[in-house]
């Protein structure tokens, strides 16, 4: 399968991102390797009453049923799963989206720390010249934040806070994920319609 991404969740909030992001990309007929910390799941249980099952291989069979995928369409890997692709610049997949990104996230990235696979994952995509997004949720953001951020763009690396705009009339919680959710599949390069474009807009 060409088309394949990674896609990995924080202890940011923003779980209602992820999983309608995870729903698009299997729609989109991508290949998923699915990287969750154990905050992720916090937030997750949090926000969206979701209880994944701990088992990486019961994971990615109830997340295939979940969302239609097929099989092994969805590939969850465990924190120390090192020998998963995403671990190797000669196997992972070029692009990476890191939604929710928590500030200790972007710290590790931005510092090559590479302590699990989530971060190592980043250090791959970044070392690769591939495409990393991070979709940030923090409010304010400190000096540390903005300087780890800055070091991160001028990688390349693309900053996209989650911070969905209003021109497009929102009238439900739905509404402004969709429009986080579009900006990220817009950069992706992932034909979308979830919401109006500017221009578009009702006047």
């Amino acid at each position: 399968m060409d088309k394949q991404i990674t896609l990995a969740l924080t202890g940011a909030s923003g779980a209602p991102y992820a999983l309608r992001l995870l729903e698009c990309l299997v729609q989109a007929d991508y290949r998923v390797y699915l990287l969750a910390s154990s905050a992720a799941r916090v937030v997750l249980k949090t926000e969206q009453q979701v209880d994944w099952p701990g088992s990486p291989k019961e994971l990615s069979a109830h997340l295939c049923r979940q969302y239609g995928a097929k099989e092994g369409q969805i590939v969850a890997c465990g924190k120390e799963e090192w020998f998963s692709p995403v671990a190797s610049g000669s196997a992972a997949p070029k692009q990476m989206v890191v939604c929710p990104c928590s500030m200790g996230t972007v710290s590790a990235i931005a510092n090559g720390t590479s302590d699990n696979l989530l971060e190592r994952a980043a250090d791959v995509v970044i070392k690769e010249r591939g495409q990393l997004i991070l979709v940030p949720r923090e409010s304010p953001f400190s000096a540390i934040h903005l300087e780890n951020m800055l070091k991160l763009a001028r990688l390349g690396v693309t900053i996209m806070p989650a911070a969905p705009g209003f021109y497009h009339e929102p009238k439900s919680i739905e509404d402004l994920v969709d429009f986080m959710v579009a900006r990220i599949l817009d950069h992706l390069g992932i034909d979308q319609s979830l919401t109006q474009r500017w221009g578009y807009a009702k006047p």
